[in-house]
């Protein structure tokens, strides 16, 4: 049940930022990566590489779909970033936690921008130039990308560490 509340909440975050006209929130803050670093730590492998994935699929649907390159490199993200979280599984500290949540977010902002150079008819010279270029103007969306990160990682740990807890569960 929880992974079907988090796919449900992942595609309609994005949805809804997306209509607003990022009105609510930024570009790019959203809890897809989230879901992948929490999921490769807690979840079933397989399920934790469907979770992310599906939510995308879902608001991919109903937002609209676009340059399937680039599409391509957010997913091959995604499950890059669920890799992260399910290497990081076995050693469970609140250091490594972190550096993965910023380890994930560097990854998606070089992935992603690098697909965008690298696509036929990009607005980017392809040499070096161009690279540079692409990741200089990524450079807003990669700190949101990381606030999001921040944002909701913080979230989900904090709701699985307190939710473990039993005298938090007698709470309620």
């Amino acid at each position: 049940m929880l992974i079907y509340g988090l796919i449900a909440l992942g595609a309609l975050f994005r949805i809804v930022s997306h209509l607003s006209g990022f009105e609510i929130f930024p570009p790019n803050f959203a809890p897809i990566g989230a879901m992948a670093l929490f999921g490769g730590f807690y979840l079933p492998r397989k399920m934790s590489i469907v979770m992310p994935l599906a939510a995308m699929f879902i608001s991919d649907l109903v937002i609209g779909f676009y340059s399937l390159p680039v599409m391509f490199s957010v997913y091959i993200s995604f499950i890059l970033i669920n890799f992260i979280g399910q290497a990081l599984r076995q050693k469970k500290n609140t250091v490594l936690t972190f550096g993965g949540v910023i380890s994930s977010s560097v990854l998606f902002f070089l992935v992603t921008n690098f697909a965008v150079w690298a696509i036929p008819n990009s607005m980017y010279s392809h040499n070096f130039q161009g690279l540079l270029a692409s990741y200089i103007a990524g450079l807003p969306f990669l700190k949101f990308t990381l606030a999001g990160d921040l944002f909701f990682n913080g979230l989900f740990f904090t709701a699985y560490a307190l939710g473990s807890q039993k005298k938090f569960l007698r709470a309620f």
